[in-house]
């Protein structure tokens, strides 16, 4: 767990749960349906701001999202498709609120039905982008099959959205061993130009043989010349030490420079059939590179969404955390665990069915689950040798419960195939 969560986890944060920590597992919940159903409070001077995060599957939607709450609320795996059905998680800061729409992953029909996914995998990205005053475009820069163009689903989507203003935010710069490779990435998925401007790219690179190597990426949005002598560059500018990496196997590199500027081009106008010959969007207002999972730069984004927040009243109340059911959180973070176990398209076609949830006689919350299989194979896969797996799952599971509900857990998992 992130240091940052960490610390989120042990203030208790402001939830519904939390709120109703006096009371047994049954009135707590209770009480928190009521908190996201009924008025919200609100500050003298109110502002808000709905934030839809898209992209790819497995860009790293949901753990941004746990990042900017502090807590773990969406389920997070490495499979694809983890994230089943539109979420809200809500951020309250001072006279502020942030509504993050978390989102399924945007995808095909086609795959939709390979992963024996709901229809509303479908649908939830574009419900979510009606609702929402910006869109976050995350795109995972580790992946070096995906992360050179956005995806026909992702331009579609802004398309169709086009008065949305959009962040292009590059996740899992960690991962890159070379951030000169940033360079060329943000030129493609920006078409060159951010905020209407041109782009200038720079990169600095220092390696020290007594100190970790440094990068410094530097943005600069370019002005039209005639513009040039009144307006001042907009200037993003993000520091990224690694350690232990450099530009090459040389030990004695003192410093290399790189640039890229980007020549002057036409803007034409954006067309619904032109995606399929596009990689990238010009209309993005912003550029981030962060690191979601261990949360480097995340905290710089969170205020800049802060800043963007317009007045206008709250939706929820000032204790509420997410939108989602207690039985919603729980049978999302049992699919994460069924995701991370079982292998390739099997846990895709597994049905929860909660049989039990009750409170215990020493007021401990008491679940008892069914997961319904198709196969028995799958079933005999998903128990393990001598009911290791299952075991494994429901211990993982309860503890995941035990932080987000703040009480004991008894957590029972049943397998059986379908009739």
């Amino acid at each position: 767990m992130a240091a940052p969560m960490a610390a989120a986890v042990a203030r208790g944060l402001r939830w519904a749960f939390r709120a109703a920590s006096a009371g047994p597992p049954s009135r707590r919940a209770e009480k928190q349906a009521r908190m996201v159903r009924g008025r919200p409070d609100q500050p003298a001077e109110p502002k808000v701001l709905r934030i839809a995060i898209i992209g790819a599957p497995n860009a790293g939607k949901s753990t941004l999202s746990n990042q900017l709450l502090g807590r773990k609320v969406f389920p997070v795996s490495k499979k694809v498709h983890t994230t089943r059905c539109k979420a809200r998680g809500v951020i309250t800061h001072e006279d502020t609120q942030l509504i993050i729409l978390d989102t399924p992953g945007l995808t095909s029909p086609m795959k939709a039905k390979r992963h024996k996914l709901e229809a509303a995998m479908l649908t939830d990205p574009w419900d979510s982008m009606k609702h929402a005053d910006l869109v976050l475009v995350l795109v995972d820069v580790s992946d070096h099959w995906t992360r050179n163009s956005l995806s026909l689903e992702v331009l579609k989507c802004l398309s169709q959205f086009l008065h949305i203003p959009s962040v292009l935010v590059l996740n899992k710069v960690d991962l890159l061993k070379k951030k000169i490779i940033l360079l060329g990435l943000i030129n493609e998925l920006t078409e060159g130009i951010v905020n209407g401007k041109k782009l200038k790219v720079r990169s600095e690179f220092e390696y020290n043989s007594s100190s970790p190597a440094k990068t410094v990426l530097k943005v600069t949005q370019t002005p039209p010349p005639e513009s040039r002598a009144r307006e001042s560059p907009c200037q993003l500018e993000t520091d990224k030490a690694q350690e232990g990496s450099s530009l090459d196997n040389s030990s004695d590199v003192k410093a290399s420079e790189s640039s890229l500027d980007t020549e002057a081009r036409e803007q034409k106008p954006y067309k619904y059939g032109d995606q399929k010959n596009r990689k990238g969007w010009p209309h993005f207002q912003d550029i981030f590179m962060l690191a979601a999972l261990n949360g480097e730069e995340v905290d710089t984004l969170k205020q800049y969404l802060l800043m963007q927040a317009k007045p206008g009243p709250w939706e929820f109340h000032s204790r509420v955390l997410t939108s989602q059911s207690p039985h919603e959180i729980c049978d999302n973070i049992i699919r994460e665990k069924i995701l991370e176990y079982l292998p390739l398209e099997v846990p895709y076609g597994v049905t929860q069915v909660t049989e039990l949830w009750e409170e215990g006689p020493s007021g401990e919350l008491i679940i008892v689950q069914n997961l319904v299989v198709p196969r028995k194979s799958h079933k005999l896969m998903l128990i393990g040798r001598r009911g290791a797996l299952i075991s494994r799952i429901a211990q993982e599971a309860g503890q995941d419960l035990m932080n987000i509900f703040l009480c004991d857990i008894r957590l029972k998992l049943k397998v059986e195939v379908k009739s």
